[in-house]
């Protein structure tokens, strides 16, 4: 069992009032993390600790923040079997946690790399004698709420290109995954960063709401990322913007994949697996729509369905697939999934469930009257839509009030450039699939599916302040 205190001014401790709460394993229901329940008064502590820290850490010169950055990159490496050994909050697979500290570790070495990067320029004034720039500089304190589903991964995306960018950071660690996100903290606080530039706080479940209101509400605050489900997402996009708040959201998908008539077909199963089931479809990027044209949908159907029965869920080292993150949410997916085999959709594979093991589940013949067709099931589901001729797939993609991740599977790859334009989504992906992550690209979505971007360079204007400054040389006229 893991014990799991709060990171406040680069002291482990326990809550102010000594509250905890636990996490148990979704297959067994055992204890698996017992952890500090924050209150108002910790969540104050760590946004106060992490403005003490900020005018030392912003006035820190990029070189140095690059090598203490890389130094966190290895730290996390180098406790990778630790990471691993939490995948027992969530019930994932350690490969799937050991692939999280990979990317997560390389999206530290980018923003490692971008401390160079953050520039201004020289403006050209119309004042006799005046030099105008715009700089670009450390907010402050900003903000980070980062999910369980990808929970290294996720977590340090909101925290490295803050930090390379000068400010100083208050985690708010997922309640499904507190053990991870709390490591994370100590890494980056073993890495050298200074005490106060990384505070790592969790609450218990039912503190949730009033813990982030009062981070968001606190002014030495001065930006705010989140990353989760669109529901909680229009709550902290209306928080932030009480308050004045910037904010990045990242929230819900429901992916679709375009499988055009002149596919691959075998390419486009293999990612259309991939995409829809790893880690159980728990990923805001999973394919839960497979379009495909009519013409070649039965084969597609075929090939699919005989792929998705190989792939069984079950304990981390016995099933390739792991647990859903607890038995409800099996419970609401079913719901889903019941609601469209009574309106006429078609069971291909799966939909066997065992509290949190629920196997891969693929439909068809999905229509607009079932739930499943615009709701994000956020499990092993994919539905197959078709339609004839690529503006009938184009429009199917496009009905859909989420705009995150798309993938168009093609043998010509400038008709699926034209269509990948036209997709409303902020990542598409040509014969790829819609799940795939690098640390130094734009990340991010449209629709309800949030706005801003993570990812290097796409990040400077987010968690910095643009300024504009001048020098006057010489005397100036003025009217009065």
């Amino acid at each position: 069992m893991f014990e799991v205190p709060l990171l406040i001014g680069g002291i482990a401790r326990p809550a102010s009032n000594g509250a905890v709460f636990e996490r148990h394993s979704p297959f067994s229901g055992e204890v698996v993390s017992r952890v500090a329940a924050a209150t108002l008064e910790d969540a104050d502590a760590a946004v106060a600790a992490a403005q003490r820290a900020f005018p030392a850490w912003a006035a820190l010169g990029p070189a140095e923040r690059r090598s203490r950055l890389l130094e966190a990159a290895r730290l996390m490496e180098a406790r990778s079997d630790r990471f691993m050994a939490m995948a027992a909050e969530t019930g994932a697979t350690a490969g799937w946690y050991g692939f999280n500290v990979k990317l997560a570790a390389n999206m530290l070495r980018d923003a490692a790399g971008m401390t160079t990067q953050i520039k201004g320029e020289v403006i050209p004034s119309d004042v006799p004698g005046s030099f105008a720039m715009a700089l670009r500089q450390p907010c402050g304190v900003v903000l980070g709420i980062a999910p369980w589903n990808a929970p290294i991964i996720l977590a340090t995306r909101a925290l490295a290109m803050p930090l390379a960018c000068g400010n100083t950071v208050v985690l708010k660690a997922s309640e499904n995954s507190p053990a991870v996100h709390a490591l994370i903290g100590e890494v980056l606080q073993a890495s050298g960063l200074g005490d106060g530039v990384i505070n790592v706080i969790s609450n218990a479940p039912d503190d949730a709401a009033a813990i982030v209101e009062r981070l968001i509400a606190n002014p030495m605050v001065r930006r705010v990322n989140f990353t989760g489900s669109t529901h909680v997402g229009r709550i902290i996009g209306q928080l932030a913007a009480r308050h004045l708040k910037p904010a990045i959201l990242e929230l819900g998908g429901k992916a679709p994949l375009l499988v055009l008539d002149d596919a691959d077909l075998d390419q486009a199963v293999a990612a259309s697996a991939f995409g829809a089931y790893f880690n159980q479809g728990q990923i805001c990027m999973s394919t839960e729509r497979l379009i495909v044209d009519e013409r070649i949908a039965d084969d597609f159907a075929a090939r699919l369905a005989r792929k998705v029965s190989t792939l069984r869920a079950g304990l981390p080292g016995e099933a390739v697939l792991g647990s859903l993150i607890d038995a409800r949410a099996g419970e609401r997916i079913m719901g889903l999934v019941q609601d469209a085999l009574d309106k006429g959709a078609v069971l291909l594979a799966g939909g066997e469930i065992d509290g949190s093991v629920m196997q891969p589940v693929l439909l068809d013949r999905v229509t607009p009257e079932m739930r499943l067709y615009r709701e994000e099931s956020f499990g092993p589901v994919a539905v197959l839509l078709r339609g004839e001729g690529d503006e009938a797939l184009l429009n199917l993609a496009n009905d859909s009030e989420f705009g995150l991740s798309a993938a168009i599977f093609s043998r010509d790859v400038s008709r699926a450039l034209a269509l990948a334009q036209r997709v409303e989504s902020g990542i598409c992906h040509i014969n790829g699939p819609t799940v795939h992550d690098e640390a130094p690209m734009p990340f991010g979505g449209v629709k309800s599916s949030g706005y801003g971007s993570f990812g290097s360079s796409a990040s400077i204007d987010h968690f910095t302040q643009l300024r504009w400054v001048t020098v006057q040389n010489g005397s100036r006229h003025y009217p009065i």
